[in-house]
């Protein structure tokens, strides 16, 4: 059925049941359909959506070296780019205050 956006406005109510019930509810602006109310299947309410991440989706297909995470090298800092880190002083770990 369509209705005006009048209609549509005072008898909101009817027409949510109309869509429930499986009846097709369309929302004119003079003789141009602007909405139309569907019914939401509970199938389509659990499908995630598009910024939706599966915890554990890449489980198994990602893998790396057991020294992908070691320290680099000298040489390697110095392939990478990053050789200006050689220079730089080390920061010496925090002295404990002393016991009183």
């Amino acid at each position: 059925m369509a209705y005006t956006v009048h209609q549509a406005k005072t008898h909101f109510s009817r027409l949510l049941k109309e869509a429930e019930a499986g009846q097709e509810v369309v929302v004119m602006r003079g003789k141009k359909p602007i909405a139309k109310l569907v019914p939401i299947n509970e199938a389509s309410a659990e499908k995630p959506g598009p910024n939706f991440r599966l915890i554990g989706a890449y489980a198994g297909k990602i893998s790396w070296d057991k020294d992908a995470f070691d320290p680099m090298t000298d040489q390697e800092l110095i392939e990478s780019g990053l050789g200006y880190m050689l220079d730089a002083p080390l920061i010496s770990p925090p002295v404990p205050p002393p016991d009183k």
